[in-house]
């Protein structure tokens, strides 16, 4: 790298606009979209999709809710004219769908675009020409009334073809290719010279593309050109001012989303950013941006999954699992404090009176996009006991009391940095029913109790009779207290030398209708001071009391021995 760039490279001009009006407005009307992923994304792939993936990828589209889709550049060649003629011809384009194709301004390659076309309903038919003072200098080594011309002599030709099939509804739409890096007046004075061949009416605009074709400064330069451009046309009521903005610079969401605010109509991109060089706009990301503020984009993004899958498939370009809205852990925490706040922000969304979203560090509910909740909070050694207490309350539905979580938490992080890798659901599962003797070697194992009203006057006024597996052999305990769990305790202590005390102790329901079960939990001191849990499940609340108080004695005896 240059150690003074400024040799090599320019700093892009300010646009004089000192009294722009975007930075004040926020986007509340939807935009016309129109997708180009089966042309500009298409012509950016290693492999070009063939008939078979952009049928399906026009069927995507079609599914998702886009009326514009720009279907390919007939006169490329043999493959896109066909795909393109046979679409027309099968009949399956919907009627409120506009199929849009693209053709260089030369009379060949228009005419060919027009016969591509014969029989549709309805089609744009999008030309260009670059307008730019390097490509006017240095691929064209031309002046600007010869580049004007270019463009007045392909709108004359695209206004005679369209003539010639009057069945058609015709609508038009012109670039001045390269617009970002090209004065602002010289493209004004193009777009204007087109509509007056084509003559624009208010029922049917047309369509002004305004392409960041190399995007060359930052955002806000771009939405002062388009209000700049806003301002001077003519006839602004007549004309559909289209933004299609490129990512060189990584910037390409924030263009559009600027430009809309300085006056744009419609956004042109790809689903998920595909183009030449660092792609097009990512009409998802803006889409749903768009959503997170209150206003619906008219697309529907409510299965993420079959769309990323589709155009993954069609592409065959992975889509990045850290992409907006798409990518797989996009909503997912490994981070402890990330994990409570999520944690925390779930459970004060339960308790809320409407519906309004608030839950730290997801900007969208990610079942709005048909994504599940198990993925939001995931652990890895990074993790900490709120993300341990999410998986196991999304996976078992247990909801462990706070300490709980602490106590847990560290077995987790101990695995965690042994495997040093990240830990499933089957993961965790397996190492709380090892910390808390769940599984079959147990060291006590309930198999059968009852629970009666002692006959004694004193407040030891409960009769617990079981019987349970000690070390395998069953045998029959009993014990007193003022109620079950103290009962449990008593004969626990009185026949097999296990001296517990409860400090704690919480239950809910899991599940809900017939098959619901209840969770009971326990927090024991042992006669040394330390700290056991205990935890059980059950069909019967007492008897998950039951089996909680024989967990944290297996916690016990487990550790002693």
């Amino acid at each position: 790298m240059l150690q003074d760039p400024s040799v090599k490279y320019r700093p892009f001009p300010q646009v004089d606009l000192p009294d722009r009006q975007w930075p004040a407005r926020t986007i509340t009307r939807v935009p016309r979209w129109l997708s180009t992923d089966m042309r500009d994304g298409n012509q950016a792939l290693i492999d070009p999709m063939d008939t078979e993936k952009k049928t399906r990828f026009f069927n995507l589209l079609v599914k998702l809710g886009l009326k514009e889709i720009e279907v390919g550049f007939p006169s490329a060649g043999a493959t896109e004219f066909d795909f393109i003629n046979g679409l027309v011809q099968s009949g399956d384009i919907p009627d409120d769908v506009f199929i849009q194709v693209l053709t260089q301004a030369r009379r060949d390659l228009i005419e060919r675009t027009f016969e591509s076309l014969k029989g549709a309903r309805q089609a744009i038919v999008h030309v260009y020409n670059a307008v730019s003072p390097a490509w006017r200098r240095i691929v064209f080594n031309m002046e600007r009334p010869q580049i004007k011309q270019i463009a007045i002599d392909a709108a004359k030709i695209i206004r005679d073809e369209a003539a010639k099939q009057p069945n058609t509804d015709w609508h038009f739409q012109y670039s001045p290719e390269t617009f970002s890096t090209a004065e602002l007046d010289f493209s004004l004075e193009c777009c204007e010279a087109v509509m007056d061949i084509l003559q624009p009416t208010r029922e049917k605009p047309i369509i002004l593309n305004l392409p960041a074709t190399v995007e060359a400064a930052t955002p806000n330069i771009y939405a002062d050109q388009i209000e700049w451009f806003c301002r001077h046309i003519r006839d602004r009521d007549k004309v559909v001012i289209s933004l299609h903005p490129h990512n060189d610079r990584g910037t390409g969401v924030a263009a559009a989303e600027l430009g809309l605010m300085a006056g744009g109509d419609r956004v042109e991109g790809c689903l998920f950013g595909n183009g030449e060089r660092t792609g097009n706009c990512d009409i998802v990301t803006v889409g749903l941006n768009m959503y997170t503020q209150g206003v619906h984009p008219g697309l529907d993004f409510s299965n993420m999954e079959e769309v990323v899958q589709t155009v993954t498939y069609c592409n065959q370009l992975p889509v990045h699992p850290r992409h907006p809205y798409a990518g797989d852990l996009v909503f997912t925490a490994f981070s402890g404090s990330h994990q409570d706040a999520i944690k925390k922000g779930f459970a004060a969304q339960e308790q809320r009176n409407d519906q309004l979203w608030d839950v730290p560090y997801l900007p969208i509910d990610p079942a709005d996009i048909g994504c599940s909740y198990e993925a939001v909070i995931r652990v890895n050694s990074q993790s900490g006991k709120g993300g341990v207490a999410w998986v196991l309350q999304q996976d078992k539905g247990l909801k462990l009391p706070k300490r709980m979580q602490a106590d847990f938490s560290r077995v987790v992080q101990d695995l965690a940095d042994k495997t040093s890798r990240e830990l499933v659901a089957s993961d965790i599962w397996t190492a709380f029913e090892g910390h808390y003797c769940l599984g079959t070697d147990q060291p006590f194992k309930l198999i059968d109790y009852q629970e009666t009203q002692s006959p004694h006057a004193s407040g030891s006024n409960r009769l617990f009779v079981g019987k349970i597996l000690m070390n395998g052999e069953e045998r029959s305990v009993s014990g007193r207290g003022n109620g079950l769990i103290s009962s449990v305790l008593d004969a626990l202590r009185e026949n097999c030398g296990i001296d517990l005390e409860v400090e704690d102790y919480s239950e809910h329901a899991i599940g809900h209708g017939s098959d619901v079960q209840a969770a009971a939990y326990v927090e024991c001191k042992a006669a040394d001071g330390k700290k056991i849990f205990g935890v059980g499940m059950d069909a019967d609340v007492a008897t998950a009391s039951v089996q909680a108080i024989l967990s944290a004695a297996n916690g016990l005896a487990t550790r002693e021995n």
